[in-house]
């Protein structure tokens, strides 16, 4: 699951100025960080919908995708 998501997903998302991350895969949930564009996006369910359905169209499961939006280390500082 990990090489799937950061090899086939992960550059086409890239394309849009996004990134995700594998965090983890268990007992049916799908754990990824959402990181550049991506964590400011307004409309990330679509993104995690997409993917959930490459993961069932690529391995036949059914999941359920957490996201975990990472701002940038700048956002976070005071003043900024």
């Amino acid at each position: 699951m990990k090489e799937f998501i950061e090899q086939e997903l992960a550059p086409r998302i890239q394309a849009d100025g996004g990134w995700v991350e594998f965090i983890s895969f268990k007992d049916g949930t799908l754990s990824l960080r959402f990181r550049g564009e991506c964590s400011k996006c307004p409309i990330l369910d679509r993104c995690t919908d997409w993917i959930r359905e490459q993961v069932q169209s690529r391995f036949g499961e059914t999941v359920r995708i957490t996201a975990e939006r990472k701002k940038p280390y700048f956002w976070d500082q005071p003043g900024m």
